[in-house]
């Protein structure tokens, strides 16, 4: 018999899911996202601000590092995705914003290495989180070769 219970955290764990870091300080946005994340079968680990943030990319390894750009202070979220960049491990990042449009985001708070991942967008959303990870890998494993 298949069980259908949920799997605890330790047993998502176990199953070598791609581990994706969201950090933010809004907790509704931050449960909604970290539930539809955990429903596209991602391990995901959660952090309410920057601080909290940057000490988990410390802690551990990330597929995908995806952060709001936080109320608490203008411009955190582009630093902290910054910070994740230049990780060893080189986890993929984005930006995730509610805003709707593109004509309504403030497009200079985001370089040329950031992606905008609309959360209004659910439909997409699974499916940019899958290609931003499919990126990093793509870019690994072409070092890999590069140095091998």
């Amino acid at each position: 018999m298949v069980s259908t219970a949920p799997l605890r955290q330790d047993e998502r764990r176990n199953l070598d899911l791609a581990r994706v870091l969201l950090v933010d300080d809004e907790l509704a946005s931050r449960l909604t996202l970290q539930t539809l994340l955990e429903a596209g079968g991602y391990s995901v680990d959660v952090a309410a601000s920057a601080a909290e943030g940057l000490d988990k990319l410390d802690e551990q390894e990330y597929e995908l590092v995806l952060t709001d750009l936080h109320k608490e202070f203008a411009g955190v979220g582009p630093e902290l995705l910054a910070y994740a960049r230049v990780k060893a491990y080189k986890p993929a990042t984005a930006l995730v914003t509610a805003y709707q449009d593109s004509k309504s985001f403030p497009a200079p708070l985001l370089d040329e290495h950031e992606v905008s991942v609309q959360t209004e967008d659910v439909a997409n959303l699974l499916g940019k989180v899958a290609g931003l990870i499919s990126l990093r890998a793509a870019r690994r494993a072409e070092r890999a070769v590069r140095q091998g």
